[in-house]
């Protein structure tokens, strides 16, 4: 297996700093901004894009952590329990919402989360910001904040490790030869 750094610690920072610009000019402000990071690594993502957005516009915004695996079609047969956001009373009704992931790849992950998302209540919008897009869709989803995009083939694997799990912060792609 070969492994190509991507993305070092430094462009991925500079990333998600341009992601929580745009994320803040495309709502003009944060009002009514919610995050919603995908776990694992979708709410450490989140949770930095929220810290960022403190240090630029004074205020907190609120991060949950989204758990879609109830709501995957290729989980059939599991006995999965339904538990989507982290807040015993998360309401999104009304609120302009942000997914987080760290990759986007067929977009199976990202339609549990909306269906996840949609089960809490009826948001004015939601977005969808990712650190890597690799391409490969099998759906018609597209982010509207990337960090980068990186096409890769079938047989090729995007790892990407950040400091709260991994402590490095890095993309590689896995290749097997």
């Amino acid at each position: 297996m070969s492994k190509v750094e991507v993305v070092n610690g430094v462009a991925m920072e500079r990333a998600l700093i341009r992601i929580t610009y745009e994320i803040i000019e495309k709502n003009k402000g944060i009002e009514h901004l919610v995050l919603a990071g995908i776990k694992t690594r979708g709410v450490f993502i989140a949770h930095r894009i929220a810290d960022r957005i403190k240090k630029l516009e004074g205020k907190t915004i609120e991060v949950l952590e989204l758990d879609v695996s109830y709501y995957r079609d290729d989980n059939e047969g599991e006995d999965t329990e339904k538990q989507t956001f982290s807040a015993d009373n998360a309401t999104i009704k009304g609120k302009k919402v942000v997914i987080v992931d760290d990759v986007l790849y067929t977009g199976r992950t990202i339609r549990a989360a909306l269906d996840a998302v949609i089960d809490l209540g009826r948001p004015d919008k939601i977005y969808l910001a990712v650190l890597i897009d690799r391409g490969n869709r099998e759906l018609p989803i597209r982010a509207d904040f990337v960090g980068k995009n990186i096409p890769t083939s079938r047989e090729e694997t995007i790892r990407v490790s950040l400091k709260e799990m991994d402590e490095t912060d890095q993309v590689n792609i896995l290749k097997n030869i």
